[in-house]
């Protein structure tokens, strides 16, 4: 797929370097849908002449879109719009709430839900006598029906009655809320693994893909623990944005 040629109103008199006018520009496009996967941006070369920019300062805006999963460069091909991945920020929010936010169409598919004892590492994290009944679900979320995460949630019984239609319809932390559950606070980790081939078939990966993993505990206003989860994330179209500050 090409594009017609590439113009950009560059303000050469902002403090806003150029290359990051013109990425800024580039992802707004490309997040509009305006340059849809598959667009071939033009020679490097050819397209700076045209923008009046050095050929580094086109380079500079364009590998910061391929830092950020927008663009891609392939041999024989060039420089690709690719779809974008998820940018999740790391806070106490729901995925669901994430995906609806940036217009991304979440759906969900329950895989299961049951009221069985949890493994005694999962029931010690929700603070609970071994033997405890609680809530297990599983759940396939999806954006715009492409497969983006595996989900597995525990949860105490007595702060919400789950069921599979509700949870099909919306996020579990809405139904929470709903249900008077403030979530307040949570502990969580992110990290790294290969799919395993049952993981792989359901997020359309192919087996021992990277995955992106978390593991969250979440706790209401009284202290309580509300929820225990344990994701993975296809890593080709996932990430997470941290802020730090010093």
């Amino acid at each position: 797929m090409t594009h017609s040629p590439l113009s950009i109103d560059l303000d050469r008199s902002s403090p806003v370097p150029l290359y990051f006018q013109v990425a800024q520009e580039l992802e707004r496009r490309i997040m509009s849908g305006e340059m849809p996967a598959g667009t071939r941006l033009e020679n490097e070369l050819v397209l700076a002449e045209r923008l009046g920019l050095s050929r580094p300062t086109l380079r500079q805006a364009i590998e910061y879109l391929v830092d950020r999963g927008m663009l891609v460069r392939k041999r024989g091909v060039g420089t690709q719009v690719i779809r974008p991945r998820v940018r999740r920020p790391v806070e106490l929010s729901s995925l669901y709430d994430d995906l609806a936010r940036v217009g991304e169409e979440p759906r969900t598919r329950v895989l299961r839900l049951a009221v069985e004892v949890p493994p005694d590492p999962v029931a010690a994290q929700m603070e609970l006598p071994p033997g405890t009944e609680v809530y297990v679900l599983e759940r396939l979320r999806l954006a715009k029906d492409e497969p983006l995460a595996l989900m597995r949630n525990h949860l105490p019984l007595g702060l919400v009655e789950l069921d599979e239609g509700e949870l099909s319809a919306q996020g579990l932390y809405r139904l929470l809320r709903a249900a008077g559950v403030t979530l307040k606070m949570a502990s969580q980790s992110i990290g790294a693994r290969n799919a395993t081939p049952t993981e792989a078939e359901a997020l359309d990966e192919p087996p021992g893909a990277p995955l992106l993993t978390m593991e969250r505990v979440v706790y209401d206003d009284t202290g309580r623990v509300v929820e225990v989860g344990s994701h993975v994330y296809r890593a080709s179209r996932y990430s997470f944005e941290l802020t730090l500050t010093g």
